[in-house]
């Protein structure tokens, strides 16, 4: 299981909401809280995807996944940005970069990719008659995130791996199977839009 990105079947209100109406919210939040550069104004940003979490009934174990990934991200960008630009910058930098990721972690939790591929192309259908293709832009969507999940799942299994060769600190032992799963992974998505003339013309 992908500890990112990955659908969490339910019944909440975030869940029934449509996937364009909370692609659409999503944007929204991520331009407010690069617009805001008040840390207390973006700590309530932050507070309130927390509450939508609760709202959308993510199990424990799920936040934690989330959790357990973001934190040294953001450990090294707080002690970076304190470094170069001071205290009040890195908690800016810090807050916007967790609101940003949870609130993208949480839409793809409440979010099937099938729904958002038809949200994308039925939102850009009138687009059309300019010669845009919403088949393509809405595949392009749904290829993103199932990469990302499926490189977030291959990092998973090879650390897991690792831990049971007790080569944990080693970068090798995680670098090499990682490229080359990552490369096997990417030859079978080519075949299969290949196989499904997906580029001809």
């Amino acid at each position: 299981m992908s500890p990112l990105g990955l659908y969490e079947p339910g019944s909440s209100p975030l869940h029934r909401l449509g996937a364009g109406w909370k692609f659409l919210a999503l944007l929204a939040f991520a331009m407010m809280t690069f617009v805001l550069h008040s840390p207390l104004a973006l700590a309530g940003c932050v507070l309130g995807v927390a509450v939508a979490y609760l709202v959308g009934r993510i199990p424990p174990r799920r936040c934690w996944q989330a959790v357990r990934l973001l934190i040294p991200l953001l450990l090294v960008v707080f002690l970076l940005q304190w470094w170069m630009l001071g205290l009040d910058s890195a908690a800016v930098v810090c807050l916007r970069l967790l609101g940003a990721l949870a609130a993208a972690n949480l839409f793809t939790l409440t979010t099937r990719v099938d729904d958002l591929v038809t949200a994308v192309e039925r939102g850009l259908g009138p687009l059309r008659r300019f010669g845009v293709r919403p088949e393509r832009i809405g595949l392009l969507v749904g290829l993103t995130l199932q990469a990302v999940a499926a490189l977030s799942t291959i990092a998973t299994q090879v650390r897991e791996a690792q831990r049971a060769r007790n080569a944990e600190r080693s970068f090798p032992a995680f670098g090499v199977p990682f490229l080359v799963r990552t490369l096997r992974h990417s030859d079978e998505l080519g075949e299969a839009l290949a196989a499904r003339g997906v580029g001809d013309d």
